[in-house]
């Protein structure tokens, strides 16, 4: 990351609201890393897949894309994973940075799991 970016990161984050809603994008962004990465290890490119697919270039795009208002279905991301050479697994995991309520009522930050 150039200094520049680094010092604008900074002063962003210091503002109120905007490291939580960085932190808030946080899984969207992982999941089309895993995307993009899937594709880039296939060797495809976007046109190529949306040939396998049986859609345009411009629908993987947004697929691929970090836009808000595009929310592919499972059976689409399924068929784009199979023109990948993959396949789509969903999988629900514990939040553990949730908080938890005690027997007692109370609230109480949950403890983060580490992996070593």
């Amino acid at each position: 990351m150039t200094s520049n970016l680094k010092q604008l990161k900074t002063r962003a984050f210091a503002r109120p609201g905007v490291k939580k809603a960085y932190d808030d994008l946080g899984e969207e962004f992982a999941f089309l890393d895993e995307v993009l990465k899937a594709r880039a290890e296939a060797g495809l490119t976007q046109a190529k897949v949306a040939a396998r697919v049986g859609t345009t270039q411009s629908a993987i795009a947004r697929l691929e894309s970090a836009q808000r208002r595009h929310s592919p279905s499972i059976a689409t991301l399924q068929r784009y994973a199979k023109a990948l050479g993959y396949k789509v697994e969903i999988r629900f995991v514990k939040d553990e940075r949730r908080l938890t309520r005690r027997s007692n009522g109370r609230t109480a930050t949950a403890a983060v799991r580490r992996s070593a």
